[in-house]
């Protein structure tokens, strides 16, 4: 243990790293129980602002499925098809960072491409790219909200811009980190520069722009928070900002976990692709 434990850069076993991740949640959680054990009345933290883990799992129930008072509704049609239902919102949120994530893309990398392979285009939109990076991303929402109103349109164009800010850099760094070695050799073997560009810098650098997308389809998941919470159209975003105002607060806190739990398991969806889509790329997962 001592030859990595404290080794600069040392490779921790994949056991001992597995162990090592748990510590820290369990140790959260651990607090998280301290912090609201025993009756409402003596807690250390109030259960309108923090409540106990038990509270949070005995509220699932109705956070997945919506009560119908009418009894009309079967438990599928509440589960799956109700506005109010934990299941319903993540298709409804999952709809928009799909769209806004493929929007995005369609015009990020052609793009980035293009600016990371010629030095005219890289010229002509690198202030353009610099300026949106100091952009609060929170400024978009109103901004698109007067040019697109307040329906689907709005959130998944605001979701396109928040990714194709984010991802547009990127693609230029993937682009430019191609050996040069590599076009020399093109080049002497007679490529043209469109055949330079597709058979030469986009193959090399398309396990750094795999990585990159996986990055920003994660990230996204803030973004469409944020527009959900402020315009109240269904989602996952919509369930916190109702729970916040009308209760039960525990909702808060699953609808939290969920989004984690989404986007971990996107993400190693993410890494099990690349490793089959590239093989011969050592993993820094």
């Amino acid at each position: 243990m001592s030859k990595w434990f404290l080794e600069i850069r040392g490779h921790v076993p994949r056991k001992a790293g597995i162990l090592f991740g748990v510590v820290p949640i369990l140790l959260l959680i651990g607090l998280w129980w301290f912090s609201t054990w025993g009756p409402v009345e003596e807690r250390r933290i109030a259960p309108t602002i923090l409540p106990s883990p038990g509270e949070v799992i005995r509220s699932l129930p109705a956070l997945l499925a919506a009560p119908d008072a009418s009894g009309e509704k079967s438990l599928a049609q509440r589960v799956f098809r109700d506005e109010g239902s934990l299941f319903y919102n993540v298709t409804v949120s999952l709809k928009r960072i799909a769209l806004g994530f493929l929007l995005a893309l369609a015009i990020v990398v052609p793009v980035g491409v293009t600016m990371g392979s010629f030095g005219s285009a890289r010229a002509l939109f690198v202030p353009s790219m610099t300026a949106s990076g100091y952009i609060p991303i929170a400024t978009l929402v109103p901004l698109t909200m007067s040019w697109f109103g307040i329906g689907e349109l709005q959130k998944v164009v605001f979701l396109a811009m928040a990714f194709g800010i984010f991802l547009l850099p990127q693609v230029v760094t993937a682009i430019e980190k191609v050996p040069e070695v590599y076009l020399r050799t093109a080049s002497t073997l007679g490529a043209t520069r469109m055949q330079s560009v597709f058979r030469v810098l986009i193959p090399v650098a398309l396990p750094d722009i795999w990585h990159a997308m996986r990055l920003a389809f994660g990230v996204g998941w803030t973004y469409l928070v944020l527009t959900e919470v402020v315009v109240l159209e269904k989602g996952l975003g919509s369930l916190v900002a109702i729970a916040q105002r009308r209760g039960p607060r525990e909702h808060i806190y699953l609808v939290i976990l969920t989004i984690t739990l989404i986007a971990w398991a996107a993400d190693l969806l993410w890494v099990w692709t690349g490793r089959r889509l590239f093989p011969y790329q050592r993993s820094e997962t």
